[in-house]
């Protein structure tokens, strides 16, 4: 497997964005779809706007490895700051704008340095954060451009880039990303979302975000083009089309909404890739009735380390014919990646352990310690089951959230589903679940019987509620957290 995958002989991610940039400068860097028409940016147009990031840098941040906190969204100035971060030793740090504010501020009071970039959109909470935190605000305001040379990192250790977990269970993290790191990240994904010269990938994601930054820097290190908008809408999607991508990166919740308004359907794209959660059948199903000749790639990972799992094209094609089951794996192991189920218990099921050389955080002993459970199955497919925190115990029987959810999830008027613990004298937990339902509501009894014909008594729910929403963060992920305190203060009284 993986026999053809050849990683990059360069030892960085910045000698590899800027060698392709060198190569060519009049081909696309940048494509942006506006109501107006797509409008494009060359690769020697945006070395300009690279240059005149890292002139800003160096001259408002005079402190080689000071991280450089930012709130911004997919432009093309972001991107500039970014690649102008990695090779000045300024590595960028952006932040959730939609963070709360004291969110905001925890986050900036542990990092380093005393600079604040943002754009116009942002100036004054960036204002009043800054007066919080003593940091200098600059409004990136108007397209960046400079004249200097452009050189490469070549320390492969060195810290390029800061990003941050998405917080579902407390404080977002922050996790710093070396340029070698990066540079194997960007050659693996760029290997199993099968890139070429003359493609353009565009992300749903936020900039701040793995799932923004992650897929900037493939396309970038890859030496193919980026299709950019500021913020993910139906209205951009449609938009977007004018700008022809031929790859797209999301996750299944956007498929959802892009079905629903029948907006899904390109003239260019050909393949389709994805992270964040297994997709269900039949959302598989109506994506191939619309879309019938695009290639389905299902990213595993975190924004440690990704991808760790992939389960690719060939394995969609087994899914859609004699395997369906495989739509609820996550794949098997990334080219280059050793996977672990570390102290599985008696089904097989423990923590998902990863070693690779595009993970940005490991313990000592170079393991990517993910904090989902899992087990393997014996074709190598990795099944998740849950995180580890959320493993319910009910009456000694250990019952996975993520099992329960996936078979109510394939109940046609279920939305969506999370299941908790709920702390109970006599069993030590029950289980409730949370429902959103597609439409009308289903009764209680007719989904307790429906997943107890799938599943274990001891695993079925024992309490329901309908709710008109789930608790999200700022990136989108529902906080199971909310759920479970809020199950259990019910029971406290």
């Amino acid at each position: 497997m993986y026999e053809d995958y050849q990683p990059s002989p360069l030892q960085t991610w910045t000698q590899r964005v800027l060698g392709h940039l060198r190569q060519d400068p009049e081909r696309t860097a940048l494509v942006e779809a506006t109501p107006d028409g797509p409008r494009t940016w060359s690769r020697a147009r945006f070395s300009t706007m690279i240059s005149g990031g890292a002139e800003l840098l160096l001259r408002e941040s005079p402190t080689p490895g000071d991280l450089v906190p930012a709130l911004l969204t997919t432009r093309p100035n972001s991107i500039a700051l970014l690649v102008a971060g990695a090779i000045t030793n300024r590595p960028l740090a952006p932040l959730a704008p939609r963070m709360t504010e004291p969110e905001l501020l925890a986050c900036l009071n542990r990092l380093t340095g005393d600079l604040l970039v943002t754009e116009p959109d942002y100036a004054e909470l960036a204002t009043r954060l800054g007066a919080e935190t003593g940091k200098r605000v600059i409004v990136i305001d108007g397209e960046l451009a400079g004249n200097g040379r452009l050189e490469p990192n070549t320390d492969p250790d060195r810290v390029v880039l800061a990003m941050h977990t998405s917080g579902t269970t407390g404080l977002p993290k922050r996790v710093g990303v070396a340029d070698f790191a990066l540079g194997r990240r960007a050659d693996v994904n760029g290997y199993l979302l099968g890139l070429r010269p003359g493609d353009r990938v565009v992300t749903t994601s936020l900039f701040h975000h793995v799932g923004g930054l992650g897929n900037i820097a493939v396309a970038l290190g890859n030496g193919v083009s980026l299709a950019v908008f500021p913020a993910f809408s139906v209205e951009a999607w449609k938009a977007l089309d004018a700008a022809r991508p031929t790859h797209a990166v999301t996750i299944p919740p956007v498929f959802e909404m892009l079905l629903s308004a029948d907006a899904l359907a390109s003239s260019s794209l050909r393949v389709l890739g994805y992270g964040g959660a297994p997709i269900h059948p039949e959302t598989m199903r109506r994506i191939q009735l619309v879309m019938p000749d695009a290639e389905f790639v299902n990213l595993f990972g975190q924004t440690e380390g990704s991808p760790v799992a992939v389960l690719t094209p060939e394995d969609h094609r087994l899914a859609a014919g004699a395997r369906p089951e495989l739509l609820k794996s996550v794949g098997r192991a990334a080219p280059g990646v050793e996977l672990r189920i570390h102290e599985p218990d008696e089904e097989g099921v423990g923590e998902v352990w990863a070693k690779c050389p595009h993970s940005f955080l490991v313990d000592t002993q170079g393991w990517q310690r993910t904090g989902d459970l899992g087990r393997i199955d014996d074709d190598g497919y990795l099944y998740l089951v849950g995180r580890r925190g959320d493993k319910i115990i009910r009456g000694g029987e250990n019952v996975y959230p993520l099992e329960v959810e996936q078979v109510l999830l394939t109940h046609p008027q279920v939305r969506e589903a999370i299941v908790v613990g709920v702390p109970d004298r006599r069993l030590g937990e029950t289980i409730k679940a949370y429902i959103v339902a597609d439409d009308a509501e289903p009764d209680p009894e007719t989904l307790r019987a429906y997943t107890r014909a799938r599943l274990a008594g001891f695993k079925v729910p024992v309490a329901w509620e309908f709710i008109a929403d789930m608790p999200r963060n700022p990136n989108g992920k529902i906080l199971r957290r909310v759920l479970a305190e809020r199950a259990a203060a019910e029971v406290a009284g």
